[in-house]
């Protein structure tokens, strides 16, 4: 699953982990969370996220 950036603060939702204090729980989607969820540190909404470009592999 991509990951999104908050464009204000930078951090990152990593949908492996979640927001369990938010009251996401790890393996929800991006998509997936309730359009009133904010950034568990600055508190902007999910129209300020972007996703992060996938990380290139190991060679």
């Amino acid at each position: 699953m991509k990951k999104y950036r908050c464009e204000v603060c930078d951090w990152i939702y990593d949908p492996a982990k979640g927001d369990p204090e938010g009251g996401i729980a790890p393996g929800t989607a991006f998509e997936d969370i309730p359009d009133d969820w904010v950034c568990p540190v600055c508190g902007v909404g999910k129209d300020d996220f972007v996703v992060e470009p996938d990380e290139p592999e190991a060679v």
